[in-house]
């Protein structure tokens, strides 16, 4: 049986967003990569690339998913219909050899995931692919230039339940730190943070939830994983943690 005893939550970490308490929480798992043979830091851009390549997902060997095929995945919040398709941008540089990405604040006047860190990214219009919504969103969000970014790979598309969207992850390369520049009727805050960073000893944490309604992807006592990152003013939770647990697993374990 699971101790139901619930974890201590980011101990004095400050951070401004509401993080929600479901019913019942327990301690998940350590991350994936704290393993002794795991890289976690000297991670290039040329890593990154390198590790995609092995596993499958980038550009030059493989088509971005047209179906989610995660339909009966993790959710992370109530369920409801899919009724939107969706698409951010994993936007990465270099900087003295270590990967950058690039995330947001989302604002607090938003419908959905309002207050939560989130890549740049939104919702495709008419026919628009995965690619093209992403780098629209992220020039429209942070001023990320279409121009200025290469996408190499993707990542697992998946699903919130909480907004019913289907969500495609692009990983894009950028020749350097890029000026963000926030739209603020959507971004809060833009900022940066290092892989390096992401894959520190105190950075990650897994919680296990287990709500009323059975969710997808729940082991036999109906808990699920939900992951956060916790980094400087900042946690990092939600479809964002779920994106950037599978992107650190692949280039640190790859």
């Amino acid at each position: 049986m699971t101790n139901l005893t619930p974890p201590e939550r980011f101990s004095g970490h400050d951070y401004p967003q509401i993080i929600p308490v479901p019913p019942q929480r327990v301690a998940g798992q350590p991350a994936p990569w704290f393993v002794d043979t795991a890289r976690r830091s000297g991670i290039s851009l040329e890593t990154v690339a390198e590790a995609l390549r092995r596993r499958g997902q980038h550009l030059d060997n493989t088509l971005i998913p047209s179906d989610v095929a995660e339909l009966s995945g993790i959710a992370d919040g109530d369920l409801t219909a899919i009724t939107r398709q969706s698409a951010v941008l994993v936007a990465l540089f270099e900087e003295d050899g270590e990967t950058h990405v690039v995330l947001t604040r989302r604002s607090m006047q938003l419908r959905h995931h309002r207050g939560e860190v989130a890549l740049p990214g939104g919702r495709s219009d008419g026919e628009e692919s995965a690619i093209e919504t992403a780098l629209r969103e992220a020039h429209e969000e942070v001023g990320i230039a279409p121009s200025t970014v290469t996408p190499i790979a993707w990542l697992t598309p998946l699903v919130t339940f909480a907004s019913g969207s289907a969500i495609w992850p692009v990983v894009g390369i950028l020749g350097a730190r890029p000026t963000l520049v926030s739209d603020p009727v959507e971004v809060e805050r833009a900022f940066t943070v290092s892989l390096t960073e992401l894959l520190a000893d105190d950075a990650f944490l897994e919680e296990r939830w287990r709500r009323e309604t059975s969710r997808p992807g729940s082991d036999p006592e109906g808990f699920f994983p939900i992951s956060f990152f916790r980094v400087p003013g900042e946690i990092i939770w939600g479809a964002t943690g779920r994106i950037l647990r599978e992107l650190l697993t692949i280039v640190s374990l790859g």
